[in-house]
């Protein structure tokens, strides 16, 4: 992230407004972000899970489940960004929107995702 004003950042944010708010009630979605996570949830939610297995996936706070997913869809579903910017993007969002705890177990469950890839 450049600026809190970058475009990509801005919309990413509010997609993670969207799926955090999902957790809660379903809601109709046009944005293809977003349907495209909610389609891919039990794939994202598997590999949630198996880059952070000590934390099952109803157990992680819903902000960072809502980052983590985000993150693992932009990350392996649809790959449009280099892994760093995607997971420096969701660090600063757990920043943003998490707890204290949030950019270190974001960091740490996307940097295992990565590394157990290749």
């Amino acid at each position: 992230m450049k600026t809190p004003n970058d475009p990509r950042h801005i919309r990413r944010r509010q997609v993670v407004k969207k799926l955090y708010s999902q957790s809660f009630i379903a809601l109709d979605s046009t944005d293809p972000v977003e349907k495209g996570v909610l389609s891919n949830l039990k794939k994202i939610d598997q590999l949630v899970q198996k880059a952070a297995p000590e934390w099952p996936v109803e157990k992680i706070n819903r902000v960072d489940l809502a980052i983590l997913r985000l993150a693992v869809y932009e990350l392996k579903i649809q790959p449009k960004e280099p892994p760093k910017v995607v997971i420096d993007e969701a660090i600063e969002l757990a920043k943003e929107f998490g707890s204290q705890a949030s950019p270190g177990f974001i960091n740490g469950t996307l940097g295992t995702l990565i590394k157990n890839e290749n």
